[in-house]
């Protein structure tokens, strides 16, 4: 039993390194070298927990074992939500959901909390990771729907299950954004010397005629007026 000022605690924290040390090692002797470190913490209302984690009050402390898909999970949905910076408070709502139900699947929740969790954080958690792993291998000109299912060990139909969800489709969200990191790319000054063959495939495009074809139908000019406009100081912010 956790000691009566921990129960007593409104709030419920929770740690975890985003980084780690690395280490060298040989015959019977080990070397480490310590890196810096950056942690993420989270501190939730204690009554928001309690019912969803099986045993809350029996250790004080709960070590959380590497490689723990619901903590990988909790991780890349904190990560999401802060760099999306939600503004209308029911997003808000249901994010603070989505944590507590990844903070309960880690660390150890109920049967009905673990189910709930399915149902609502651990799904939101898993698409923000898809939309990760697609955006980190976007410059992949033959990225598909199985590629990133096993790397998330899951199905394509899954993949293909959670975008729906969300009105969206995988195809149409690969599109969306190497659209939208071409045309960064190419408001950038700093890559005006960037060929627009490169733009289009370093983002990801394998056929220049298709890439200037949707490009202009997704913003209304070619991608060397944009260029051209970025130069001038004319882009609309």
């Amino acid at each position: 039993m956790a000691p009566a000022h921990l129960r007593e605690e409104p709030y419920w924290p929770l740690s975890s390194p985003l980084t780690r040390s690395t280490s060298l090692a040989w015959s019977d002797r080990q070397i480490v070298r310590p890196t810096s470190v950056r942690f993420i913490g989270l501190r939730v209302p204690r009554r928001a927990i309690a019912p969803l984690v099986s045993g809350l009050d029996d250790t004080p402390i709960r070590i959380v074992p590497r490689g723990t898909e619901a903590l990988d999970l909790l991780l890349v949905y904190a990560g999401a939500i802060t760099a999306e910076r939600l503004q209308k408070p029911e997003l808000r709502r249901l994010a603070v959901t989505h944590i507590h139900d990844l903070i309960a699947a880690t660390v150890g929740a109920t049967r009905d909390a673990l189910a709930s969790a399915e149902r609502r954080g651990i799904r939101a958690a898993r698409l923000r990771a898809m939309m990760a792993d697609i955006t980190v291998n976007l410059d992949d000109c033959d990225l598909k729907v199985a590629d990133v299912a096993q790397r998330q060990r899951v199905t394509t139909r899954y993949v293909h299950k959670l975008f729906e969800r969300e009105g969206l489709t995988f195809s149409a969200f690969v599109l969306d954004r190497r659209l939208s990191r071409a045309h960064r790319f190419l408001s950038e000054p700093r890559l005006a010397d960037l060929k627009i063959s490169s733009v289009a495939f370093d983002v990801g495009f394998g056929d220049l005629s298709y890439f200037n074809r949707v490009f202009r139908r997704r913003y209304g000019a070619t991608p060397s007026e944009i260029r051209q406009a970025a130069k001038r100081g004319d882009l609309p912010h």
